[in-house]
């Protein structure tokens, strides 16, 4: 018996000849693939399975892959997510991004590329999968694991991004993330419409886990370049 399974895919594409052409192509590599031909299949495939990643087409019938990728990230879904589309605009890879997919590839797109990204969200999910579990920053405590957060006994809304960025920012404490960094591992793009994107996000965090947001302690600015975390003396930061 395979002690260590290649991992499982989910596939959720309407269109029956995508479907097969993308089941036909992981499986040749050895992946176990799995199919769903609408979003509400694809939705409780994902929740009944636990897929290792999922392939989600945009446009669907019953709930299309913005909603089921928003819905995933909802139910505290962390698997990573690659979209397929025939929307290429600039507009609709945000929204695809924004809704917490980890890439974005636009149809048609060649066999060797699509499988390159696989290849790439599968690697990054297992070095996560390794790294941060807990860690308490004063009053907060972060679960990467639930991908939860609490204050004291309240619990605090970050998003599926904010742990991103916060994982990336913990890996080197101390050291600066660029924020081409930030969009390259968090988004999935190195070309993206404007690093503003990060700035804003960064706020937002501040904003939930800094006792002072506009003197944080832990989220340093880093001039001209990005962002660092301080972590204090003492702090749980560990696996």
């Amino acid at each position: 018996m395979n002690e260590h399974p290649l991992p499982r895919i989910l596939v959720v594409e309407d269109e029956l000849p995508m479907r097969v052409a993308l089941r036909d192509a992981l499986e040749r590599q050895g992946y176990r693939v799995l199919v769903a031909d609408d979003g509400e299949a694809g939705l409780a495939k994902a929740l009944d399975s636990q897929p290792d990643l999922i392939l989600l087409d945009v446009m669907m019938p019953r709930l299309d892959g913005f909603a089921l990728c928003a819905e995933l990230r909802r139910l505290a879904q962390n698997l990573p997510i690659l979209m397929l589309t025939a929307k290429g605009r600039v507009e609709d890879r945000v929204a695809g991004l924004d809704a917490g997919a980890d890439d974005y590839l636009v149809k048609p797109f060649s066999r060797d590329e699509l499988l390159a990204r696989v290849r790439a969200l599968l690697r990054r999910s297992q070095r996560q999968a390794r790294s941060l579990k807990t860690v308490t920053l004063g009053e907060v405590q972060l679960d990467f694991v639930q991908q939860r957060a609490w204050r004291r006994q309240r619990e605090l809304s970050l998003t599926a991004k904010e742990f991103a960025m916060l994982r990336l920012l913990l890996e080197t404490p101390g050291e600066p993330v660029s924020r081409e960094r930030f969009l390259d591992v968090v988004w999935g793009l190195t070309a993206f419409p404007t690093t503003r994107t990060v700035d804003k996000h960064i706020a937002s965090l501040r904003a939930k886990i800094e006792t002072d947001p506009d003197q944080p302690v832990y989220i340093q600015t880093v001039h001209a370049v990005g962002y660092r975390i301080e972590v204090p003396p003492g702090a749980d930061a560990g696996p």
